[in-house]
This record gives structure tokens, sequence and C-alpha cells, in this order.
């Protein structure tokens, strides 16, 4: 079986890291990050070994869904853990309290069937496709065909420059009727230094050229002119959602604390799947209420 596909999904803010299955074509979950979200015991392993135990002792055919699989722990090593499919999740969410089980099941069993996750699937096969090869990094063409991959027969605007106004949290983003004048003026700002870069990108954030879908094709376009200019990217894992949404929020008036907070995390694992896919992940995160 591969184990270079993988994803970090989220659950009330808790991890839980899946493995793509290419031989079966599916994913296999980490079954402590699972009972980390179900149980939220302070010691998900140990709660683990206790339970395994007792559905062993019952008999149960549970466990004759689980397998060992090498998946990054919290210390950047890989280890060997225990994993199960979608209906061993299922099976072992029963066994925790029915409002919990509930709760957390129709997060899982329904997110691939929302927009987002289905966009997220399309995200993915970015890594694999022709498409970001024959892109210009920085451009507005760029920027509109990610997201016109993205969310393609998801939005009937996917790929289109908006045309109505829009705002977010109290702020209200660039004026559509000036579209003409601002994204050209955008797409001319230089990308030579990582100040730049950024600079650029808070433009372009500022702006909000699509009515959704914004960050998660910006943040593509941003590591894309990254990786052109100084042969890096960001390891999105390492950037909190809280302080990067505080960032940005404050990037109109200073892009100190974004600059800041981004360029720690930049990683020179520029054509690794794994980075690539763990990016999308965190990515998609940043957007979840």
């Amino acid at each position: 079986m591969s184990e270079k596909k993988v994803s970090v999904r989220f659950y009330n803010d808790r991890e839980v890291r899946a493995i793509w299955d290419d031989e079966n074509s599916k994913w296999w979950f980490s079954v402590v990050d699972i009972v980390a979200a179900l149980s939220l015991s302070s010691n998900p392993m140990n709660y683990w070994y206790v339970l395994k135990s007792r559905l062993k002792k019952a008999g149960s055919q549970t466990l004759t869904k689980c397998k060992r699989l090498r998946l990054m722990a919290a210390d950047g090593r890989q280890r060997t853990t225990d994993c199960m499919d979608s209906e061993g999740i299922v099976e072992l969410a029963k066994n925790f309290p029915n409002q919990k089980a509930v709760k957390f099941l129709d997060w899982f069993l329904y997110s691939d069937n929302t927009v987002d996750g289905q966009s997220k699937k399309k995200a993915y096969t970015l890594f694999e496709s022709d498409l970001l090869a024959t892109l210009e990094p920085g451009t507005i063409e760029c920027l509109q065909q990610i997201h016109a991959y993205l969310f393609g027969g998801l939005y009937d605007f996917a790929g289109k420059i908006r045309e109505k106004n829009i705002s977010k949290g109290g702020f209200l983003f660039a004026n559509a009727d000036f579209f003409s004048t601002i994204l050209p003026k955008i797409e001319r700002m230089p990308e030579t230094t990582f100040d730049e870069i950024i600079d650029k990108y808070v433009e372009m954030n500022i702006a909000h050229p699509f009515l959704e879908g914004n960050g998660r094709s910006m943040r593509i376009w941003l590591d894309m002119m990254l990786k052109r200019t100084l042969k890096k990217c960001v390891d999105w894992s390492q950037v909190s959602k809280k302080q990067y949404l505080d960032a940005m929020e404050q990037s109109p008036s200073d892009s100190t604390p974004i600059k800041t907070l981004l360029n720690a995390a930049l990683t020179d694992k520029i054509n690794d799947r794994e980075m690539f896919m763990k990016g999308i992940d965190y990515s998609y995160y940043y957007e979840e209420p």
C-alpha cells in the first residue's frame, strides 16, 4: 500500500491524521486521534489501550478492521500506529457516549459532500496535475486558474472576478468597480524578496477578487511565488490558525505580524508531496467556522 498521500483533518480543533490507500482507494484514519476527539482524554493512547482490551475480551469485530500503519507523530518522526478505514471508525464511534458519537459522525461522514469537502479533494490532485507548471506565478490569470480548478463545477463563478462588493467581519474588501485598475496594479508589484511577495499577497487579500474561495486559492498562489523566487514555501502546519487569522486581520494596516509568522514557517521542501498535502489540509482548516 502506498503511504505517500496523507491528510490532517480537524475536529473540534483536534488533529485527525489519515493516510491514503491507493490499492483499495480509501483513507485509513489514526485511531488514537479519533479516540482523542471522542473522549477528550488527556492520555488518548492509554484510553485506546484500555478500550482495545475491553473490545478484545468482548470478541468485538471492530478490532479486525484495524491496521498498523506509519504516520507522522507530533515529534516529527514516522511512527507505527493503529488505523481504521471509514467503516471501522463508524464502528469505533459506537463505543462512546451517543451525543458525542452522533456529532462526530455527522462531521466524519458528511464532510466530503460539502463544497469544501469536494473542493479539497480537487486541491489534492493539483500536485500531480500539470496545471501549476503551466501558470505564471504572481499573475491574475494564475490566481484565476487556481480558483477555477478548486471550485469548477461547485460554484458557477469559479475563476471569475467578482462584480459585486463583499465584506467580512465588518471589513469591506476592494470595490469591484475599480478592479480594472486595482488588479493590474497588484499584478505588477515586484516579487524579488520575501517582503515584496508578502506585500503582494496582502494586497491581493485586500482586493478579494472572488465571491468565495479567496484564501484557499491565494495561499497556493503565494507558495508559487515563494517557490519561484526563494526556492521556499510555507509549512502551513507550523502556522497556528488563530495567529494566522489575527495577523491577516492586521495586515491592511501592518503587515509585520504576517511576515514574521510566515517567515518562521518557511521550508525548502518545495517539491515534497506530503508538504503540499499538509498545506492544503491546513489551508482549508483556516476557513472552517
